[in-house]
């Protein structure tokens, strides 16, 4: 694990909101994110065991089911977030990630520092722009990832 930190950003672009990891991190590189490696996940799920496995530390920002208000950010990091998808996750964006975690385990090992920016969704149907609620989040959860480089690097 010597890779960094990887930022990583899930979802699917076709299905609104569910794509919201993946706007956040390409706003994280347009506006210059330094001594991290960002990526766009989309949809690849376990096929990113690898990348994760090789990484120092890894951010996940994803559409979560928080039970909150859309657009809402929630972060769960370490222990907090290996609790949250413990028997898979509570929906499909859990599943997805707590497999691609298990995968993370058997290629290499589970990067130390670990975290999920967790984005409440409105609309997870067919369309190709975020809900007005969650296009708004985006700076709070770019800025939630930003805070968690900043305290790890310390």
């Amino acid at each position: 694990m010597s890779n960094g930190t990887l930022v990583l950003g899930l979802g699917n672009e076709l299905l609104s909101d569910d794509g919201v990891g993946v706007h956040a991190v390409r706003r994280l590189q347009s506006e210059g994110l330094e001594g991290s490696v960002l990526l766009d996940g989309g949809t690849l799920g376990f096929a990113l065991a690898g990348e994760v496995a090789e990484a120092s530390g890894l951010v996940v920002l994803d559409a979560a089911a928080l039970g909150a208000e859309p657009g809402s950010v929630a972060v769960f990091e370490g222990p907090e977030l290996d609790e949250l998808l413990q028997g898979g996750g509570r929906d499909a964006h859990g599943a997805g990630l707590a497999q691609m975690l298990a995968g993370a385990k058997l290629v290499g090992g589970l990067p130390e520092r670990r975290a999920l920016v967790g984005i409440q969704p409105d609309a997870t149907g067919w369309g190709t722009t975020l809900t007005p609620a969650v296009a708004a989040a985006l700076p709070a959860a770019c800025g939630r990832v930003r805070e968690l480089l900043e305290g790890w690097a310390s």
